[in-house]
């Protein structure tokens, strides 16, 4: 019998060492990939197999421990995500580099924020059944097949999913040798009709754990985007000299259609969050509730932190974002300095819990990979920008100059708020894993904060370094750089482009609104349904759906709707199998995208072991890609089967 107290180990000196040292790795590597080509890499799972297999070297470790690495580990990871809106300010102008006590601060303050939202968060949306939380529930799986307790039929099942998945990333990401999707168009006139799959055995897994209903109203989403709205627009929309079909769709895609996503995600959000207002304020009534002497005390499994520390952080990261926001704006004197600052603060309070209660529950609803952050961030950069409009209107930040600063604060203050969202995406998934698995949410809450404490220490370094050496497209630190190796930042250009627009009255709201009519009538419809028992369709996905690329969720509804098939067939008795390789096909491609990140980055090529010759087409590897994805289905299925059978 093991030892009681050996068991609950949690929260230990060596795992904050760890899993700051697992920090760097995850950090370096997103930031260099979102800049790079807009993408991240999904860190809670990877955490959670390296923090496995280090702290089984050391010897002593238990589940728990392992879950507070990866919890720490995660959080660092994933506040990477603030490289979307940081490189706009030397983009813009702003700034020549990135300081690191402005930079380091107003990240780790706004990670914090995410943290604080996200603890009545959890009590309202680990006990919805309608989240899945494919990643949280991946990572559990992992950490119980790691623990001694794991069947040797589950544990075989994750292993043999992610071997298989890690192989086909490699062969696709790595040696370039079978494609990563597939693109079918059929022109009609100035119209194009788009079918387009990707063939990504994590999205694969994703979509099996987002289950049915998700998966269906994502594909109903891409579908109306590419076979409906995209082709009328293309006959309504002035065509461009010069411009096929197909790339004038994937024009309208970016400039127009997806932002009817944004208005959709933005209404269904607000609805979200709406919904769930009754038990958050009940959860908010608990958490600070002062509890009576003779009171039973709750479950270790159900304690956050104390109303006092919280209140403690939260006076403390207040004081961090003002005072960041008036050193931010001192070039304004100190009246224009102390109104943009008690604005920005007002919008990062407001506009926070919004935040992190809609990439909650999207990351809930389709996993933190998947979940459209930027969408989120998109609608948050708006409201800042119509905040200062505001401002402006009523005689403040006047002239060129005043609205230069606005644009910037505008960028700067955004930073915080996408952290938040950014914790809040992956954070709901680790807690998720914590009930899982028995960890206690306040230990957890803690590492999270020391999540964010590291990874905001390690962010301006690594941007600095890598605008030093590569530079952004726009912004070239030193004359002579080689254009052709800046790195793209397309998130970052995006929001430098809406800010401005909205300053400048060259933004097309049309589309916003659309999304917000289609959205109320999704709502309605998805109401009507679910009281009549017939089903539901989520509006946030169908939204999540238009925004993303159809490959994305093209490749989700397949995983979805292969698990409904394979359920439906073993009669739900091989479920926790296919729940296992769900999670290892997760687990393969993450853990490969992480080491194949790290060698781009250390090499400054995008594939440095691509064997595709320079002169080879992509219609063959298009078709080999094909064929081991629908291999890997075939085998994913079986594989359920004999899970069944057992």
């Amino acid at each position: 019998m093991p030892d009681r107290a050996a068991d609950t180990r949690e929260l230990t000196w060596r795992g904050v060492v760890i899993g700051a040292l697992i920090t760097v790795v995850f950090t370096a590597s997103n930031v260099y990939l979102g800049l790079r080509v807009g993408l991240t890499v999904a860190t809670s799972i990877p955490a959670a197999v390296i923090s496995m297999a280090v702290l089984r070297a050391l010897g002593g470790g238990t589940i728990l421990e392992n879950n507070l690495v990866q919890t720490q580990a995660s959080a660092a990871g994933t506040l990477s995500c603030v490289f979307a809106s940081l490189p706009a300010l030397v983009m813009a102008g702003f700034w020549q580099r990135f300081p690191f006590l402005q930079t380091a601060l107003l990240t780790a303050a706004g990670g914090m924020t995410g943290v604080l939202f996200t603890i009545p968060l959890r009590r309202v949306m680990l006990a919805d059944p309608t989240l899945p939380f494919p990643e949280g529930v991946a990572a559990a799986e992992i950490l119980r097949a790691g623990h001694h307790g794991e069947s040797p039929g589950g544990l075989r099942a994750l292993v043999q999913g992610g071997l298989l998945a890690g192989c086909l990333t490699f062969a696709t990401a790595g040696l370039r040798l079978l494609g990563d999707g597939m693109t079918a168009s059929l022109a009609y006139g100035l119209s194009a009709f788009r079918f387009s799959i990707g063939f990504s055995p994590a999205l694969l897994g994703a979509g099996y754990l987002v289950g049915l209903e998700g998966g269906l109203a994502m594909l109903l989403g891409a579908l109306l985007t590419w076979e409906v709205a995209i082709p009328v627009m293309a006959h309504l929309l002035p065509h461009p000299p010069g411009l096929g079909a197909g790339d004038f769709a994937t024009r309208i895609w970016k400039d127009k259609a997806r932002f009817i996503g944004v208005g959709l995600i933005g209404v269904a959000a607000i609805w979200t969050v709406l919904r769930m207002g009754r038990p958050l304020l009940g959860s908010m009534r608990t958490l600070l509730a002062r509890q009576p002497a003779t009171a039973a005390r709750p479950e270790r499994t159900d304690t956050d932190l104390p109303p006092r520390a919280m209140l403690a952080v939260a006076g403390l990261v207040t004081v961090t974002i003002g005072g960041m926001f008036m050193a931010f704006s001192a070039s304004v004197g100190p009246v224009s300095a102390l109104v943009a600052a008690l604005a920005g603060l007002a919008c990062c309070l407001g506009l926070g819990l919004f935040v992190a209660a809609a990439c909650g529950y999207m990351a809930g609803l389709v996993g933190s990979s998947s979940s459209p952050l930027s969408g989120v961030i998109i609608l948050a950069a708006m409201c800042l920008a119509c905040v200062f409009v505001a401002l402006r209107a009523v005689g403040l930040f006047a002239g060129a100059q005043g609205q230069h600063f606005a644009i910037g604060f505008c960028l700067y203050a955004l930073t915080a708020i996408t952290a938040s969202a950014a914790i809040a995406n992956d954070n709901l998934q680790d807690l998720k894993t914590g009930r899982m698995v028995n960890a206690t949410p306040w230990r957890q809450e803690i590492a999270l904060l020391i999540g964010c404490v590291t990874g905001g220490m390690v962010i301006p370094p690594v941007l600095n370094v890598l605008y030093q050496t590569y530079g952004f497209v726009g912004a070239m630190p030193h004359a002579g750089m080689d254009p052709a190796q800046a790195l793209a930042a397309p998130q970052p250009a995006l929001l430098l482009m809406i800010t401005s627009g909205i300053f400048l009255h060259q933004l097309d709201w049309s589309m916003l609104g659309l999304g917000v009519a289609t959205g109320c009538g999704l709502i309605a419809l998805d109401g009507t349904l679910r009281r009549s028992g017939r089903g539901a369709l989520p509006p946030l996905a169908v939204g999540i759906g238009i925004y993303l690329p159809m490959s994305i969720s093209m490749t989700l509804a397949v995983g979805a709707l292969l698990g409904h098939v394979m359920t439906r067939l073993t009669k739900g008795a091989g479920r926790h199998q296919g729940t296992m390789v769900a999670s290892g096909l997760i687990v393969g491609e993450s853990l490969t995208g992480v080491v194949l990140a790290c060698l781009s980055a250390a090499s400054g090529r995008d594939a440095p072991l691509s064997l595709r010759p320079a002169g080879m087409g992509g219609t063959l590897p298009e078709l080999a890609g094909l064929a081991a994805f629908c291999a890997l289905c075939l085998w994913f299925g079986r594989a359920q089967r004999r899970g069944a059978g057992q």
